[in-house]
């Protein structure tokens, strides 16, 4: 339980910063002997509050993306989120689990170079270069489908993806991810409540439940306050990490 409760606030404070919760939340279910698929599903159902606590954080910061209006991009979100989860449910995760360490790594590269390659382009012909909302809203679902799936850094997916489709910057996106992914969670959490055997081990859940919440809402208070320099280093560093831990987990 102790843990559980740790890893709970851990991954509730990295979702709020950078992303990447999922990664040390099912982990720790695992040890604490859930099975992997059981593990996926009870990690995100315990991340939802957490991620609804730091979405109240940062509510006042969100920003839409693009010309896209922030609540076509939540209903996309919330789509694909139950596509996810039905999928996780009915197939393997053999086969998507092998792509996840390449998502990660074109996701960091293009959070490292994205906006600036982005500009160079658009300077080179003279005229803005991104994704309208129709592209933009495809992509979130796609994206979606995979944090209802997997969950693990879909949040750094997203920043990934509006920073070469429309040019924001990750630190200033930094809320809107935020909230996107609470969209994407709460649409799978339905389900797998409904579905799975999420609450077979409900001390657990509670524990990592609890924990998340305050790291939730600890994240965001410490995010909401660091320069954006700072919180761009600590997005593309968590990105980072997770593709290298990812790789090395084979």
């Amino acid at each position: 339980m102790v843990l559980v409760l740790v890893a709970g606030i851990a991954a509730g404070a990295l979702n709020a910063v950078g992303g990447g919760g999922t990664f040390v939340a099912l982990p720790a279910l695992v040890a604490a002997g859930l099975p992997p698929v059981t593990a996926n599903a009870a990690s995100t159902v315990a991340l939802v509050p957490g991620s609804l606590a730091s979405t109240w954080m940062y509510r006042r910061d969100v920003r839409p993306v693009g010309a896209t209006a922030t609540w076509a991009l939540t209903a996309a979100s919330a789509g694909g989120g139950t596509v996810g989860a039905v999928l996780l449910l009915v197939l393997p995760s053999a086969s998507f689990d092998a792509a996840v360490p390449w998502l990660l790594a074109f996701a960091t590269v293009v959070l490292a170079f994205g906006r600036h390659a982005l500009r160079a382009v658009s300077g080179v012909l003279g005229r803005p270069v991104g994704m309208g909302p129709r592209a933009v809203l495809a992509w979130q679902f796609v994206l979606s489908v995979y944090g209802g799936y997997f969950g693990g850094a879909v949040g750094i997916l997203m920043l990934a993806v509006w920073t070469i489709g429309v040019g924001l910057d990750p630190a200033a996106s930094n809320p809107t991810r935020v909230t996107q992914v609470a969209a994407v969670y709460v649409a799978a959490t339905v389900l797998f409540l409904c579905a799975s055997d999420v609450l077979r081990a409900p001390l657990l859940l509670v524990g990592m439940l609890v924990g998340a919440v305050a790291g939730g809402v600890a994240g965001a208070a410490v995010a909401r306050r660091l320069p954006a320099g700072l919180l761009r280093a600590v997005v593309l560093g968590t990105a980072a990490t997770m593709t290298v831990l990812y790789f090395l987990r084979g």
